[in-house]
């Protein structure tokens, strides 16, 4: 992706969050020269990842098949090992009408997809085979609102402004925006991005950047080469 059209991205997503009453924290907006200015202070953001992500899945087809996340808070996997501490995660997400966030599921995190507003969530659903693996003949169980839902392999939940689902790892998924963009929250157990993303094709977590423009802010892949850490 070229970093013209992530900067472009991060304004559309700014505008649509603060026009759902949502505000990212003031170091989101912090400049790379002030990152690097302030690094040390920002120590634990940098060290849970938190912050802007923009993902292409490596397909070079944003509008198709991509996903914007916002990281707010990440807890530490030490805590969540031992049982005890920051044990949870949050994030912002917008799906664009159409656009396809593909199949995947995790190993370590159970998260809650929430949809925050606009329009429809589509959450297309398969279980997995008792290794864990992707199975289309499988279905299974979820919580909607608390609420529980019995699925069959494919089934598509639609999700209305307010509504959500309870994703535990092993529960297959895709989602969508259906006739519309979507703000979604995200409620977790400690998100690892690096290792606990398992997609049913092989395919790319993070985009690959051409550097046409300098970039307003850093994005979470940035963090290991612009801020020497």
């Amino acid at each position: 992706m070229k970093r013209s059209r992530i900067n472009a991205i991060m304004a559309e997503a700014d505008q649509m969050i603060r026009s759902h009453g949502f505000a990212l924290p003031p170091w989101a907006y912090w400049s790379p020269d002030q990152f690097k200015a302030r690094a040390s202070d920002a120590r634990a953001v940098i060290d849970a990842r938190c912050g802007w992500d923009i993902t292409d899945y490596g397909a070079g087809r944003y509008d198709q098949m991509g996903l914007f996340l916002f990281t707010l808070r990440n807890g530490r996997l030490a805590d969540l090992r031992r049982g005890g501490g920051m044990c949870y995660a949050e994030k912002l997400l917008i799906s664009k009408q159409d656009q396809l966030s593909p199949m995947h599921t995790h190993v370590i995190k159970a998260e809650d997809i929430i949809n925050r507003g606009g329009a429809t969530l589509v959450v297309e659903l398969y279980g997995s085979d008792p290794d864990g693996a992707f199975d289309e003949t499988v279905g299974g169980v979820v919580r909607c609102d608390g609420i529980t839902r019995a699925f069959a392999p494919g089934d598509k939940l639609r999700l209305a402004p307010g509504e959500s689902v309870t994703l535990m790892p092993g529960d297959w998924h895709a989602f969508w925006g259906e006739g519309g963009d979507v703000l979604i929250g995200e409620v977790s157990t400690v998100n690892d991005d690096e290792t606990d993303n398992i997609f049913r094709e092989p395919i790319g977590r993070f985009a690959q950047i051409e550097e046409d423009v300098a970039p307003t802010h850093l994005l979470v892949s940035d963090y290991r080469d612009w801020l020497a850490i």
